[in-house]
């Protein structure tokens, strides 16, 4: 069994904790290699621990089993992309926050033991295919395994909406924006924006308003099949952007429309423990 570690490091400081489920994993004749999930910014002071060796992601990864991620759930999100090219499932291992996505917390690390006698499962996430259509031609495409956000600029002024199902107008609105998530990524900006819940292995699209001045604009739940637009309306004076799983944002121009499906890509989450979903979610956000 071949794994590899991809630690973030500016969550894991000093590599540490990747270093440590190296150990573990070569003490049960797992073999590993180690790799950045991203190149250090320029300039940056970071300091990698100058014993360890890092392979090339992608070469890698063409023979890996396995895809262990050392971060928050960005880290997860960036990782996601580049194991899917490959067909391999990750592992998240928490250096953040909440960390939804991250199957162990630093101080269970033991658990990787597990990994040689392959006592894990699998767990399929739905993904979304995003476009960006403008004069009727397609200037930007991406994949998200949490969100699809169209939010306004820095400037406080509203941008308008019209939302479609398989070309069927949902609604027309005005407020700060939308948000168009997975599953998985029901309790990331969609839930602090009042949107539902939904179980991760689910396969639905949420659509959930932000901020809207409008009484009738309320989050919806959609089978997964249906093809979600959202089109700008006039942005005379005020602008629009788009951001896929977090990214860079794009802009966009009145008239253009995001259209979002659900891909034929699924992530694939490595599970260690029995925690259920709802387990998770009180010791994440807490039983208030």
């Amino acid at each position: 069994m071949k794994v590899v570690l991809s630690p973030n490091p500016y969550r894991d400081k000093g590599l540490k904790a990747a270093q440590a489920a190296d150990r573990i994993l070569r003490e049960n004749q797992v073999d590993t290699a180690m790799c950045l999930p991203f190149p250090l910014e320029k300039g940056s002071r970071m300091e990698l621990p100058k014993h360890l060796t890092f392979c090339e992601m992608q070469a890698e990864l063409s023979s890996a089993d396995m895809l262990i991620c050392f971060g928050g759930d960005g880290t997860i999100l960036h990782a996601a992309k580049d194991a899917n090219q490959h067909g391999v499932p990750i592992l998240g291992v928490n250096m953040g926050s909440v960390g939804f996505m991250a199957e162990l917390e630093q101080g269970e690390l033991q658990l990787l033991s597990k990994l040689a006698a392959r006592k894990f499962t699998v767990e399929r996430r739905m993904m979304l295919d995003v476009k960006v259509i403008h004069d009727g031609k397609v200037i930007y495409e991406d994949l998200a395994l949490n969100d699809a956000v169209i939010t306004k600029g820095a400037i406080a002024r509203i941008i308008d909406l019209s939302v479609y199902g398989d070309r069927k107008l949902i609604s027309d609105f005005s407020g700060d924006g939308i948000i168009v998530c997975t599953p998985t990524g029901s309790t990331a900006y969609s839930m602090s924006a009042g949107g539902p819940i939904v179980e991760p292995t689910a396969e639905n699209i949420i659509v959930t308003p932000i901020c809207a001045h409008s009484l009738h604009a309320r989050a919806l739940v959609l089978d997964c099949n249906r093809v979600v637009a959202a089109k700008m309306g006039r942005l005379a004076r005020k602008t629009a952007y788009l951001s896929v799983d977090g990214g860079k944002a794009v802009k966009l121009c009145a008239g253009d429309t995001v259209e979002i499906r659900k891909s034929q890509a699924q992530t694939r989450l490595v599970r260690l423990s029995s925690r259920s979903f709802y387990e998770v979610l009180n010791q994440k956000l807490g039983k208030g």
